[in-house]
């Protein structure tokens, strides 16, 4: 993967006792050999090579930075380059048409963008016009409910224009979002039903949606449909377990073209701003804090959630608290957001599953033992209802109640003794330590 071989090129640099010129040179074709077997361009990666060497030796670096350091800063800079600008999406009323080949993940990418700008206060209306695809209009007027979004097409209507046409004048929300037609390659017939939409919707934002794991083609794609229909910008899906992702989004870079929305997972809230800075954050083991917080709030906006000072806390708030942290998504997603890329499998997976195996057996639960769990310590026949209803073993469900015990100590410390409480807010506060106390 992409960002685990970078992340240990740079190790081996950070590892050395003495950072010289001879070491400037080992981590460059370190990073030529990682970036060119993720399938960026090699003429690109040459000209990445070739500045990072110059602005590493011979560049002025600050007073504050070793040279290891500059060398590190030097690099990161250079990669946010390579991967393009950032993207900064409109927040007001407007039209939007989203083109794209088979398989890039188009219609579900609609359902994702609408659940961004709903998200965000505005009303989202969904368009069917891609009468190519069998059951396409049926799977966006799914998504459309899934989302609370309006969804509108004429079913059986086979031009796709007169779909558009048709129902414009009905909608009334802030963003219109329409779902074209795709094809396995873009033809004359796909180009011209493209120009025809475009004309009617005049749309103020055209994106194309590609799949990441189609690498440094998706450069050659965005150009032609270019041609076809001026793009104001490009979603790039599947870059969630893409090796090729980063060659994806540099070429799509190097057409001068910009990448909006960059899709790292299935569900609806799996798509992002696109950020150069933040995904190579993300590749090197920067922590995005920013980027945590925002999910934290996504998350404690669909789930009202009190705050631990004013709230005591039993099974029951533990268990509102446990969904909240369900919605922000997989943890390995978290920890890559904490700069803690590399947590093993094993441990995620297996953080993973104790976190399902606690809501199952919270779930059997009654509510006056999520609020008063001594009713369960003190009554082994609760304990064993409880073991059979959620498929977990009595010894299990002793296990939780012991840790929910020293967590509960340990939230009565939290707000009971003000050194604690600093000590840990101190601790938050300074991050992750790792490289990314240097940018």
């Amino acid at each position: 993967m992409l960002g685990k071989k970078l992340r240990e090129a740079l190790a081996r640099l950070t590892g050395r006792a003495y950072v010289d010129e001879d070491a400037v040179k080992s981590l460059i074709k370190d990073l030529q050999r990682v970036l060119i077997a993720s399938d960026v361009n090699v003429r690109l990666v040459f000209a990445l090579s070739k500045k990072i060497e110059e602005r590493s030796l011979k560049s002025e670096k600050l007073e504050a930075l070793s040279l290891k350091e500059h060398v590190m800063k030097v690099v990161y800079e250079e990669l946010v380059r390579l991967m393009g600008e950032s993207y900064n999406p409109r927040l007001d009323r407007h039209k939007i048409l989203l083109c794209g080949l088979y398989g890039s993940g188009k219609t579900t990418t609609c359902a994702k963008l609408a659940h961004f700008y709903k998200t965000r206060g505005l009303s989202v209306a969904l368009v069917g016009a891609d009468v190519d695809r069998p059951a396409a209009q049926e799977q966006l007027e799914q998504l459309s409910k899934q989302v609370g979004a309006r969804f509108y097409t004429i079913k059986g209507e086979k031009d796709a224009t007169k779909i558009v046409k048709k129902v414009l004048p009905e909608i009334r929300e802030d963003i219109i979002i329409v779902d074209s037609a795709g094809r396995n390659a873009l033809d004359a017939e796909l180009a011209d039903e493209l120009k025809k939409i475009n004309e009617e919707l005049r749309p103020d934002e055209v994106y194309l949606v590609l799949s990441g794991d189609i690498g440094q083609i998706a450069g050659r794609q965005a150009e032609e449909f270019n041609k076809t229909v001026p793009l104001t910008g490009v979603i790039v899906t599947k870059m969630d377990g893409s090796a090729k992702g980063g060659g994806a989004l540099s070429a799509v870079a190097a057409t001068g073209t910009k990448i909006a929305f960059i899709g790292l997972g299935e569900k609806i809230n799996d798509l992002q701003v696109y950020s150069a800075e933040k995904f190579v954050g993300r590749l090197l083991g920067v922590p995005d804090i920013e980027g945590l917080m925002e999910k934290i709030k996504e998350a404690t906006r669909e789930q009202d959630i009190k705050t631990i000072e004013s709230e005591e806390l039993t099974i029951e708030t533990f268990y509102e608290q446990l969904k909240a942290a369900k919605k922000m998504g997989p943890l390995s997603g978290i920890f890559s957001m904490l700069g803690a890329s590399d947590v093993p499998k094993e441990m995620l997976q297996q953080s993973e599953q104790k976190m399902k195996q606690y809501e199952a057996m919270i779930n059997s639960m009654t509510k006056e033992e999520r609020k008063n769990p001594s009713l369960l310590r003190s009554n082994p026949s609760r304990i064993t209802r409880v073991a059979r209803g959620s498929g977990c073993g009595e010894k299990d469900v002793r296990e939780f109640l012991t840790q929910f015990e020293r967590m509960e100590k340990l939230m009565n410390r939290f707000k009971r003794d003000r050194s604690f409480r600093s000590k840990i807010e101190k601790l938050i506060k300074g991050g992750m330590p790792g490289i990314g106390g240097i940018f």
